[in-house]
């Protein structure tokens, strides 16, 4: 257990649960710029950067970092309870009976697991906090990418973070957060089923 755990160490741990590893786009059934006989058109983007920046994303951070601070807090208070009895504890120790002093330090190790388990059970709180919070947000993002395969005949869309080398031209990320907060519309057909969470229709209403 590290007191000094940040809050962005959590919520990156956290988005590497919610983040499908890959897009697979719709094929288009008459795309503008098809690609050629045999060929597939691939095309990336970087999922965790298109949910995170945008404006909705950005709040959502800001809300999940207010979230992490408050339950921090209050489990940082009870950590520093137990130290202090620890200290306590070793300064008693030459005026206790080896019994009494067994019997609290034996308290003391229980309730240090116990908070050890809180700990725990608040990361993975933390995470599906977090997968409500985003779960709206990647399901539009999800629906412009469908959009822009089905307007430029992108066969594959790509996670951008599990491709080592692709060129520029082929990151589709800035587009699709410029897309998202102009609110243009997207698809109405629900979002793709994703590892870990259950996206809502890509077609919400952007609050």
């Amino acid at each position: 257990m590290h007191k000094n755990t940040t809050w962005l160490g959590v919520l990156g741990a956290a988005l590497a649960l919610s983040i499908s590893p890959r897009l697979v786009a719709q094929q288009p059934a008459a795309p503008a710029a098809p690609a050629a006989a045999g060929v597939t058109k691939l095309a990336v983007v970087d999922i965790q950067r298109a949910v995170m920046e945008t404006e909705d994303g950005l709040r959502a951070q800001a809300q999940l970092k207010k979230y992490f601070d408050r339950r921090q807090a209050e489990l940082n208070g009870r950590q520093e309870e137990l130290l202090k009895k620890k200290d306590d504890l070793e300064k008693q120790s030459k005026l206790l009976s080896k019994e009494a002093l067994a019997r609290a330090m034996e308290d003391w190790q229980r309730q240090m697991a116990e908070l050890q388990q809180v700990f725990q059970s608040y990361n993975g709180e933390l995470g599906k906090k977090q997968n409500e919070i985003t779960a709206p947000i990647f399901a539009r993002v999800s629906g412009y990418l469908r959009k822009i395969a089905k307007k430029d005949g992108y066969d594959v869309i790509l996670d951008r973070q599990a491709v080592p080398y692709v060129k520029a031209e082929l990151d589709l990320t800035d587009l699709v957060i410029s897309m998202y907060n102009s609110g243009e519309d997207t698809p109405a057909e629900a979002a793709p089923a994703t590892s870990g969470s259950a996206a809502p229709a890509a077609s919400g209403a952007k609050k």
